[in-house]
């Protein structure tokens, strides 16, 4: 970006698109009649310009966009965010036998169709991911069979899309 460098004014440095800008803006009422001023010479002070909420003569007043006028954004401006996605699990039964079907189900709350779901198991301080993992599908709900050998009481969980579910139980026995 090209910039210019002023040595005595309170700005040290101004980029050429603030320059052009602010010609832009202002425009050739603003300099009065029609003609435009050259812009000041280096060392020189800066115009002085007019206090917020006061116009020159003839010129038009400002006109609020956006938050001020409306209390709405205005356009191109971010949005409010977007809500947390968040996932449900449940299970079949809270009790099988060692390599015994259950099935685990839920449903994907904000998040995209297709978004990957992994069963998750408790391990000593650690969650590790088991090979149970499906897709969502289009109204977010999901299903997957599970088989655990692990005998003893087993704190599963289901993680995907940035959304952790709460913790269930299912004992092995």
């Amino acid at each position: 970006m090209n910039r210019l460098k002023l040595k005595y004014a309170s700005v040290k440095y101004v980029s050429v698109a603030s320059v052009a800008a602010l010609a832009v803006l202002t425009g050739p009422a603003a300099a009065g009649a029609g003609a435009a001023t050259p812009p000041p010479a280096p060392g020189a002070e800066a115009p002085a310009t007019a206090a917020p909420g006061t116009a020159a003569p003839g010129t038009p007043a400002p006109v609020a966009t956006g938050t001020e006028a409306t209390g709405t954004p205005a356009p191109g401006a971010p949005a409010t965010a977007a809500p947390r996605p968040t996932l449900t699990a449940k299970s079949t039964a809270s009790s099988v036998r060692a390599w015994q079907d259950f099935h685990v189900y839920g449903v994907a709350r904000h998040m995209r169709p297709g978004t990957r779901v992994t069963l998750q198991q408790l391990q000593g301080k650690r969650w590790v991911a088991l090979p149970a993992s499906v897709y969502t599908a289009r109204s977010g709900a999901y299903n997957m069979r599970v088989k655990l050998g692990w005998k003893g009481r087993n704190s599963l969980r289901i993680v995907g899309g940035g959304a952790v579910s709460p913790v269930f139980k299912v004992t092995v026995r």
